[in-house]
């Protein structure tokens, strides 16, 4: 009985990475993403990737995470306890089994579609009604099309761009928008399309991605 209750407990280990990884993916994110953040935060790995990010920076994510940390150091000693006891008679494996049972039409519940659409937009509108945009990551608050591209353009020697300005460079009929020149500590906004390029500027640049990459192409000391 001890190795049933063991086995059982697993797979309700399964199911709860399972549901926070629907959870997360109705959220926006992408589900290899989700599923390795869902096993990095209930293992206490720690791993320290930029993924992790996407997590920490958003205020919904960030809640099921502290569950799931939480849930993560409870199991681990529900299992030790089990294995220490494993000759005993003292399991509740019937009552653990109808634990797994409700995990598993939790699951179900959320593969459908018509929950997956609900829960995407109910926690998209909980997301736009109790944070502030501010609190978002750059992923959520401007990368909302698939063909939306932040860019970080670094001007060196030898950039075709130094000494002009983005006014001349950038049509107007060109979906790419200037965030910011950061030259040094000083980010220049207001004259940002009539300041002469230096190298060593960093040109921070939103827009349609493909428009993006024609007109300033890749660099190897840009990233997004």
């Amino acid at each position: 009985m001890g190795v049933l209750f063991i086995l059982i407990y697993l797979g309700i280990v399964l199911a709860v990475i399972e549901i926070h990884t629907l959870i997360f993916t109705y959220t926006g994110l992408d589900k290899h993403i989700a599923r390795f953040q869902v096993i990095s935060m209930l293992t206490g790995t720690g791993f320290t990737t930029g993924e992790s990010e996407l997590i920490i920076d958003h205020p919904i994510r960030r809640r099921f995470g502290a569950f799931l940390i939480l849930f993560g150091a409870f199991s681990l000693a529900v299992i030790i306890s089990a294995i220490s006891s494993i000759l005993s008679d003292e399991f509740f494996t019937a009552k653990i089994s109808i634990v797994a049972a409700v995990l598993l039409v939790v699951i179900i519940t959320l593969k459908m579609p018509k929950v997956r659409h609900y829960l995407s937009e109910k926690l998209e509108h909980e997301l736009e009604e109790h944070y502030d945009f501010r609190d978002l990551p750059i992923r959520e608050a401007l990368l909302t099309e698939d063909n939306d591209h932040v860019l970080d353009y670094f001007i060196d020697e030898k950039c075709e761009f130094n000494g002009k300005e983005l006014g001349d460079i950038i049509g107007e009929d060109e979906d790419i928008n200037v965030l910011f020149i950061q030259r040094g500590d000083v980010k220049i906004r207001k004259d940002r399309l009539v300041t002469e390029l230096q190298e060593g500027d960093h040109i921070i640049l939103y827009g349609e991605e493909q428009t993006i990459e024609d007109k300033f192409g890749p660099n190897e000391d840009n990233e997004d």
